[in-house]
């Protein structure tokens, strides 16, 4: 058997690679960083170590890379023989892979398996927009060529912090990890994926993850930023930090529980284990990488603004999560381009109209007008307005 990971970064390697080759897969990397395929193709093994309590090390062999920005057949190639094929790039970069899947559609064997094509990334329905895009790439061959893959949305959590100097291809990350896939599309062949769990209905297992995790992670690096704090196991030991992540989060609780009928007592719990999951002091996270993308971050169905608006439509709290808004725009990193453009958006442009134009938000929604008074707030901290 045999996977195609597109994106060989600390999530491939140290999650999704991982998991590919436990479940018994030869895992062929494809990625257009020249050095980092030059430095897998350059070992025989790397190392995924868990750090934290019941972490243990994982030595993962039978992999390999390819270089799909100067070598687009090969990666084809890969594709079309695949059983598997993964990503873990980032949403906005699943039109830049679409391409390849789509050649890789067209040389593979009509007879063949159906390709298994799997987005996981840190938005919802990343798959679906991937399939969009492989739709598009392929223009008239689209139905033909749709016939010879399968396309599942996932949910994925593990924390992979930055690397230490000097760790070349290895990856630290969590002990934890989830990986939630929707069942339907794979009928009675699912992909061969140990650990990973198999749902008739993503969406629950989708908003929890994105309103819980993410939220509460980007969350406690803003505050913590705004606080003056780099890390995030920090950022967490102060006790005002703390009380803010968690009121927001009992807010997306409450949107998660009203929209899709989970138990609140539950999801006290999922939420407890998330905090604790950040206060882990042995995986070394910064604010600044937690934080990066902030535009993104605070877009329309993103982890601020998404259950905000969900909350807000059912006239439920939404203080936290608007005083959590309220902290991201005070982030300021010159190393981060969304942060620039952020911070220069501020200075140029009316409070009603930045929020607009950045959350996506009508001017009629009843969550706007508090976005609205937060912009607003920044600006005036900015000495603008």
């Amino acid at each position: 058997m045999k996977a195609v990971h597109f994106g060989a970064g600390n999530i491939g390697r140290g999650f999704v690679g991982l998991l590919l080759r436990q479940g018994g897969y030869e895992v062929v990397f494809s990625d257009v960083a020249d050095a980092l395929v030059d430095a897998i193709n350059a070992v025989d093994s790397y190392t995924v170590h868990e750090a934290g309590p019941g972490g243990t090390d994982h030595v993962v062999t039978g992999f390999r890379a390819v270089n799909s920005r100067t070598d687009p057949a090969g990666v084809a190639e890969e594709v079309s023989t695949a059983d598997v094929v993964t990503t873990a790039v980032g949403p906005t970069v699943l039109r830049f892979v679409a391409p390849s899947i789509v050649a890789g559609l067209a040389l593979r064997s009509p007879d063949a398996a159906p390709l298994q094509v799997m987005a996981c990334e840190n938005a919802i329905g990343a798959t679906d927009l991937l399939r969009r895009e492989v739709t598009a790439a392929a223009g008239a061959d689209a139905e033909a060529l749709l016939r010879r893959a399968v396309f599942a949305n996932t949910a994925v959590d593990r924390i992979v912090p930055a690397q230490p100097p000097g760790a070349g291809v290895d990856v630290t990350v969590e002990p934890y990890f989830e990986w939630a896939i929707e069942s339907g599309p794979f009928g009675d062949t699912p992909p061969s994926i140990p650990g990973a769990h198999f749902v008739g209905d993503l969406a629950p297992y989708i908003e929890r993850k994105l309103f819980t995790v993410n939220t509460g992670h980007a969350a406690t690096a803003y505050f913590g930023a705004r606080a003056g704090i780099e890390r995030i196991s920090d950022a967490l030991a102060d006790p005002a930090i703390a009380v803010a992540v968690s009121a927001a989060l009992e807010e997306t609780s409450a949107v998660l529980a009203a929209e899709h009928g989970l138990d609140p007592l539950d999801l006290a719990a999922y939420r407890a284990a998330i905090l604790d999951r950040f206060r882990n002091p042995e995986l070394v996270d910064t604010v600044q990488r937690v934080g990066r993308q902030p535009l993104r971050k605070i877009s329309r169905h993103e982890r601020f603004v998404g259950p905000a608006a969900m909350a807000a439509e059912r006239s439920l709290p939404t203080e936290a999560l608007v005083a959590a808004i309220g902290a991201a725009l005070a982030f300021d990193d010159p190393a981060d381009e969304q942060s620039v453009e952020l911070q220069e958006l501020l200075r140029t442009e009316e409070a009603a109209a930045f929020t607009a134009r950045t959350t996506g938000l009508e001017p009629e929604h009843p969550l706007f007008p508090h976005v609205r008074d937060a912009v607003a707030a920044r600006q005036r901290d900015l000495g603008i307005g």
